[in-house]
């Protein structure tokens, strides 16, 4: 289970780049000279007690090892490999099953060069990655900036001698906008043309230089304004609707994991145990009780430790991640596959006779937990499609207790039947017993895997723009899933465990009335309609080829500088809207508010309205360098623009964030988050109106 645990964290982790966690390493840089010709550029890096940085040399398919990437060299050549004359400590993991090598407390890595130039100058930045014995914190990057005199009147080879980038990669560009916000750094990258093509990693442009068609305007349009969009209030609490729809959404998937194959045969045994354990039928009830408030602890424990490891933020950025969308829809494939009936999947039964043996060797509370935890390992097979669902929806939040709460609603609804079931055990009598109705329930599950698969995969479609599941596209794919599952609702279809069906009972016959009243519900959507009940799950309708739906909001500018100037021009209140091609809540407000006729009138008519794309992987023309909590960081991604500038001026990173903005980027009124309610938030825009009426007076 360790093993799994850390390898799953681990991946999780390296995809998550950039996200903001503590970094328990200080790195200092330093130019040691060996000869009139050669110098040393030394990297010194402080581990804090109890962390480990990985060597550059690690196995394959291990940790990320410690790189570095030199981006600009004037005046000088590397001389071989960067290297290490401090103590490598090298040890075999069982984690991994391998040797692994990796530095404590302090560590210095030096490279040498060859000066060929009066003067000289290195830049770049390095990658490393730092574990404990608890976690690993993602891969970290730190850059640096070498410069110095050289060699007096000595030549400067030919650009063909110079030595090339290391690990560049040519990228699609985008034009920036005029204005960057403040303490920002343009960072130039390689030219896509050539990878032999060395340009400058870190050019601070002098304001002199700027054009004057990019002149800054009078007042500075990224300024923080949090304490006066908190001074206007709060229109909607955002939390707490968030809190209670995870709540809910983890209460269902619990209930819905019950009823399955993994999970409803060990009411009835459980129970029984407990009943038969002591003659003391209060005492049996009791243990019971406290059996189910160890399934409680051990999921919400489970909730818990996410977010301690990766944090609010980083579970926010990995649920919009194209990487972890498309693991997690290959995942739910092979888990649907599975409940089809191909194969089996199951945890290595060591682990739950292990769990067994302990919890028959020991007395007490302790062997009810031990008992409890085998029931989460026997269940995983059945529970982990739900669980996983539920925690990226909750990630998805950007809660920091999310997680913990969409776990409790799991739990308590897993938890409920084994307690009242001790309390009331005649009530057993009345179960249905088990047979093949609960293989049903798995192939229903299995459809449901299916249809919520190609969620992750469209999030990753859209966030990186492949256009290979536009809208018709998903629309379609949902229309056969619940088609095919009315039929077999009906018993037209059979999987290898289904039993034979000589009649359709009277609960199967209105669920398959629902699939296919659902399938042919969605048939509009292929024209464009909106689809209000899935608009959480379909891709926008922007990306609907053949449309015919007309009443749908688009932002006029999905630039924040070029909207404001527009705004400017034109003297009208700006409507600025953070969302995110993974945002489910966002889709939601998009079909069942902004389509509202009033609310669609006061946006288009009174408003500029400016959406910005939080996960927007489009690389920058440059990236940009900014100061945040106290550390240079780099911006890569026109997502990672939009996502800084919700975080810089208005202190907020969930989405969607609505803000009322007048011309100079001040608060017309409070912040508004998600709540599916049209006269508020129709109220929300018009006073935000009045107050820029009332200011421009």
């Amino acid at each position: 289970m360790k093993r799994f645990i850390f390898l799953a964290s681990l991946l999780i982790t390296a995809v998550l780049g950039n996200a903001q966690m503590q970094d328990p390493v200080d790195w200092s840089f330093s130019v040691t000279d060996v000869s009139q010709t050669e110098k040393e550029l030394h990297f010194t890096a402080k581990i804090d007690d109890g962390w480990h940085m990985y060597g550059l040399h690690i196995p394959e398919d291990g940790p990320n090892p410690t790189s570095f990437t030199f981006a600009e060299i004037n005046g000088a050549e590397l001389v071989g490999d960067v290297t290490s004359p401090s103590k490598l400590i090298t040890k075999y993991d069982e984690t991994f099953g391998m040797e692994l090598n990796w530095y404590e407390h302090e560590v210095t890595f030096v490279q040498k060069i060859k000066i060929t130039g009066e003067t000289f100058a290195v830049k770049g930045y390095l990658r490393y990655m730092t574990c404990n014995d608890r976690s690993c914190l993602p891969p970290t990057t730190e850059d640096f900036d070498f410069a110095g005199k050289g060699v007096a009147k000595a030549q400067t080879p030919p650009a063909a001698a110079q030595k090339p980038m290391k690990k560049t990669e040519p990228s699609k560009t985008t034009e920036l906008p005029a204005k960057l916000p403040a303490k920002v750094e343009k960072t130039e990258t390689a030219s896509p043309e050539s990878e032999k093509t060395v340009t400058p990693a870190a050019t601070l442009v002098p304001a002199e230089e700027i054009p004057a068609a990019v002149s800054e305007p009078e007042t500075d349009l990224w300024t923080p304004v949090i304490d006066k969009l908190q001074a206007r209030g709060e229109t909607t609490a955002a939390d707490d609707t968030s809190m209670w729809f995870i709540f809910f959404s983890g209460f269902l998937g619990g209930l819905l994991a019950l009823v399955t194959p993994c999970v409803w045969p060990m009411i009835p045994m459980t129970v029984s145990f407990f009943l038969k354990r002591s003659g003391n039928r209060r005492r049996s009830i009791r243990d019971a009780v406290i059996y189910g408030l160890a399934i409680i602890v051990i999921y919400v424990g489970l909730g818990l430790l996410i977010t301690a490891i990766f944090g609010a933020s980083a579970l926010n950025s990995l649920a919009t991640n194209a990487v972890f969308n498309i693991l997690f829809f290959a995942l739910l494939v092979v888990f649907a596959i599975s409940f089809f009936g191909a194969f089996e999947l199951t945890l290595p039964a060591s682990w739950t006779t292990k769990l067994d043996s302990k919890a028959d060797s020991t007395s007490g509370l302790l062997s009810i937990f031990f008992m409890a935890f085998t029931l989460v390992l026997v269940s995983f097979s059945c529970t982990g499609p739900i669980i996983g669902t539920l925690l990226v929806q909750a990630a998805s939040m950007g809660l920091t207790v999310g997680p913990a709460i969409g776990m409790f609603g799991f739990a308590l609804a897993l938890a409920i039947p084994f307690a009242v079931f001790a309390i009331f055990p005649s009530m057993l009598q009345s179960l249905p017993r088990s047979g093949g109705w609960l293989n049903s329930v798995k192939v229903v599950l299995a459809f449901l895997e299916l249809a919520f698969a190609l969620k992750f995969l469209s999030v990753a479609d859209l966030v990186y723009g492949w256009h290979i599941l536009d809208r018709e596209t998903f629309v379609s794919l949902w229309i056969i899933i619940f088609a095919l599952l009315g039929f077999y609702l009906l018993g037209k279809i059979r999987f290898p465990h289904d039993s034979e069906t000589t009649h359709v009972s009277v609960p199967r016959l209105f669920l398959a009335m629902i699939s296919l009243a659902f399938a042919v519900y969605m048939v509009p959507g292929l024209w464009g309609a909106p689809l209000k009940s899935i608009s959480a799950f379909a891709p926008p309708l922007t990306t609907q080829d053949f449309n015919l739906y007309e009443d749908e909001v688009h932002a006029a500018f999905t630039d924040y500088d070029e909207g404001m100037a527009y705004a400017k021009k034109v003297n009208k209140p700006v409507l600025i809207d953070f969302s995110g091609y993974g945002c489910v809540n966002c889709r939601k407000m998009e079909a069942a508010v902004w389509t509202a006729p009033e609310v669609k009138e006061v946006i288009e008519n009174d408003y500029i309205l400016i959406t910005l794309m939080v996960d927007d992987k489009t690389p920058l023309r440059e990236p940009e360098k900014i100061e945040e909590y106290g550390k240079t960081r780099t911006l890569y991604t026109i997502g990672d623009r939009w996502s800084y500038l919700q975080r810089h001026k208005f202190g907020a990173n969930a989405q969607p964030f609505y803000v009322l903005l007048d011309t100079d980027g001040n608060p017309v009124g409070p912040s508004y988050s998600y709540k599916e309610d049209v006269p508020a938030y129709l109220n929300f825009l018009k006073n935000g109106v009045k107050v820029f009426q009332n200011e421009n007076k």
